[in-house]
């Protein structure tokens, strides 16, 4: 935290007063207005609405509007921080959806830790919103939490924690095995960590169809000798009996780093195979730094939840457009085809030719290749995209309430 405060001081200056405000979209000047704002006009929408619920969807801002919700359990790197101390962040992940794809979001702090309590809560104050992005809570509940509110509400629901990191490093994964020439079927990944995020980048990663997966928690490798796994472990139960990880990144091909700071030795990766991939992504530090690596292994591709080095994978280039595409066809649910189509449709505008301004702003060239895996998130493309790949992939799995 020093480090931050440090190279940060303007901080709390910048969040003075919030980073969030709420301005009408009509205009409200004289006594006509007033009548159709309120009453007696406003009598009219509420009774479309009353009788055709998804009319809802054309005469109010839900159609527009996510709410990001959190109870601080899981805040940042920083722990359980509680509901009025993640608010900060919540705010923030709002600014983003704004600013990124013209979404509206409400933050939603909620002091509550029983899960089941918490889904009521969400599902009570549901009907405000057309999307809702949980945030920042902690595992195992956040699975349970996510599960239900899918199962229960007819709006797209998704714990961006898990599903925005794995999304974003699925990309990275799909161009780094394409550079290295790497069949996804042939790949070991060695996964250290066993969070959300960590468990649901292990997911996308099966769905792509990566051939190992050796996932170690903090009591080593989940294989077939533990009896104290969970139910969400027993998915990537291994039949090896590797006694550290250490052990199991020799020839290995990728390692997915959801751990902790400074966690990865410089000989740890010194016997992965040709090319190897690390992704480190504990923040602010991650598990090794990219110079740290890189003098390890001049061949790595590296990545990190950084913004100060290439490769970042952040959920902001995730998040703002998945729920822009669903909101677009009012979709029922985000679905796995509309995950993957994320990840897919990052991928491929990574490889198409960077626009000259993006470049000017960086101040360097910036061109597929192993310094850019995925796109920036100031790439003026990802809005519509990645919502249309969203969009289309809402369509033609069936949960779309419009046709594109």
């Amino acid at each position: 935290m020093e480090d931050i405060i440090k190279h940060y001081p303007e901080a709390l200056g910048y969040h003075q007063g919030g980073k969030i405000q709420i301005m009408p979209r009509r205009g409200l000047e004289n006594e006509r207005d007033l009548s159709l704002a309120y009453t007696p006009g406003v009598a009219i929408p509420v009774e479309t609405i009353r009788k055709n619920p998804l009319a809802a969807f054309d005469y109010t801002s839900k159609g527009h509007l996510v709410a990001v919700i959190s109870n601080g359990t899981a805040c940042l790197g920083l722990g359980n921080v509680g509901a009025l101390a993640c608010k900060p962040v919540m705010e923030g992940k709002a600014v983003l959806f704004k600013k990124f794809a013209n979404i509206d979001a409400f933050d939603i702090e909620v002091n509550e830790k029983d899960p089941d309590k918490f889904v009521e809560i969400v599902k009570a104050i549901a009907p405000t919103f057309g999307g809702i992005n949980l945030e920042d809570i902690a595992s195992p509940a956040c699975f349970h939490i996510e599960e239900r509110l899918i199962k229960e509400l007819d709006i797209p629901v998704m714990h961006d924690d898990q599903h925005g990191t794995a999304i974003i490093s699925a990309a990275a994964l799909i161009n780094a095995a394409m550079l290295t020439h790497k069949e996804m079927h042939n790949l070991r990944v060695v996964v250290i960590g066993a969070g959300a995020a960590a468990i649901s980048c292990a997911r996308i990663y099966k769905q792509l169809g990566v051939g190992e997966i050796l996932m170690f928690d903090s009591r080593g490798l989940v294989n077939d000798t533990r009896t104290d796994l969970n139910d969400i472990k027993k998915e990537f139960i291994s039949h090896e009996k590797f006694a550290t990880f250490k052990e199991a990144l020799k020839g290995a091909d990728v390692l997915l780093g959801l751990a902790r700071a400074n966690l990865i030795q410089p000989e740890d990766i010194a016997d992965m195979n040709k090319d190897p991939m690390v992704f480190a992504m504990s923040n602010p530090v991650p598990e090794i730094m990219p110079e740290v690596a890189k003098a390890a292994r001049a061949d790595v591709l590296m990545a990190t939840g950084r913004s100060d080095y290439p490769n970042q994978i952040n959920n902001v280039l995730g998040f703002p457009y998945i729920f822009k595409g669903a909101l677009r066809v009012r979709a029922s649910c985000i679905n796995e085809e509309m995950k993957l189509a994320a990840a897919h449709s990052l991928a491929e505008l990574a490889r198409f030719d960077v626009p000259h301004e993006l470049s000017a702003m960086f101040g360097k060239d910036l061109h597929f290749g192993r310094e850019y895996l995925i796109p920036s998130a100031f790439d003026p493309r990802l809005n519509e995209f990645v919502s249309g790949a969203i969009a289309k992939a809402a369509v033609e799995s069936k949960v779309s309430r419009l046709e594109l």
